[in-house]
């Protein structure tokens, strides 16, 4: 049961992507020739007026297929003959759609289960927080300079960190205040030693203010572990396919259907950001070379385009299967 409830959730990201793409095609005047959710063999399908609409076997990525988005065709109802805005708008509709679906799980999520402020409720005796003189009401801001906008962000920035002294920025009674801590060794654990105040009843619009809080924290988390990867600090073993993402959202799901939802909107916004990368057959490939025809006011040689876009095509795919094949075969890592 939690691993088709992980299937279903990890279908609507999809669906919700797609979709995206979808209404800003028909919105601009594009033909949609087929909408589908997965990839393989079709093991559903429904004519429309216009599109296919088609699920397949494995519910892995989906695809909106564009009249004249691959070949030069300038009939009515073709995305070859858009402008480079227009077109820029339904490619980044995407992953607009998935921040979307991302914050109103976040404001469901929160009104109804509440959630742990940046201000401090609690200091241990003996921490490295009572030490620094740390006071219950002070609301933690940075970390190492990186700013907290919710308490996952310091415990995360308190973690990579590790043992090292940290610097904190604190909201207190008399202002901004600096502190430099060393954390204490808890388990194996670095802790600075303080609880955070808990909300547990949010209003709506608290709740609102909290999901923005929450969606912006997993964008900056999202691109603080880029900067981790393409500084070289991590390695394939850091790296899970559709087969952990599964493993992990039925372990989530086991524990209750709001962790899952916290969990998928997680991903949105994960799917999101990495969407938007300029890196060929990605959205954000997509975006770069439409903005170059922009700026140039010339459209770049069909030729060139469709090499830029197999090339990352290829390679997206072999990682997938890298990494999927580490997943399956060897989950303890290479």
């Amino acid at each position: 049961m939690y691993l088709l409830l992980s299937i279903f959730a990890f279908g609507l990201l999809v669906l919700g992507h797609e979709f995206g793409h979808f209404i800003m095609a028909r919105v601009n005047g594009v033909t949609v020739e087929e909408f589908s959710i997965g990839m393989g063999p079709k093991i559903l399908k429904k004519q429309g007026k216009k599109t296919l609409y088609s699920v397949k076997a494995f519910p892995i990525g989906g695809s909106v297929k564009m009249f004249g988005e691959n070949e030069e065709e300038s009939g009515e109802g073709s995305f070859f003959s858009k402008s480079p805005l227009r077109k820029i708008s339904i490619i980044i509709a995407g992953p607009v759609m998935n921040i979307i679906m991302a914050l109103i799980i976040l404001f469901t999520v929160t009104l109804f289960t509440g959630y742990s402020s940046n201000v401090v409720n609690e200091i241990m005796p003996g921490s490295p927080a009572e030490a620094a003189g740390i006071s219950v009401g002070d609301r933690i801001v940075r970390v190492n300079g990186e700013k907290a906008y919710t308490f996952q962000d310091i415990s995360t920035y308190i973690a990579y960190n590790g043992f090292k002294e940290i610097n904190l920025e604190l909201e207190t009674k008399e202002g901004l205040v600096k502190k430099t801590i060393i954390p204490m060794d808890s388990e194996g654990r670095p802790l600075i030693g303080i609880v955070p105040k808990t909300v547990e009843k949010a209003g709506f619009f608290e709740s609102v203010g909290e999901s923005m809080n929450q969606g912006l924290s997993l964008v900056t988390q999202t691109i603080f572990s880029l900067k981790i990867l393409f500084s070289g600090e991590a390695t394939l073993n850091d790296f899970g396919g559709p087969v952990t993402i599964f493993k992990i959202s039925t372990e989530v799901a086991s524990i209750s259907l709001w962790a899952l939802a916290s969990f998928i909107a997680f991903l949105s916004i994960n799917l999101a950001v990495l969407n938007l990368i300029p890196f060929p057959a990605l959205d954000g490939g997509w975006i770069l070379i439409l903005l170059v025809e922009l700026i140039t006011r010339k459209k770049l040689p069909e030729k060139f385009v469709g090499i830029w876009n197999t090339i990352g095509f290829v390679i997206l795919m072999g990682f997938m299967l890298l990494i999927t094949f580490k997943d399956v075969f060897l989950p303890g890592g290479f």
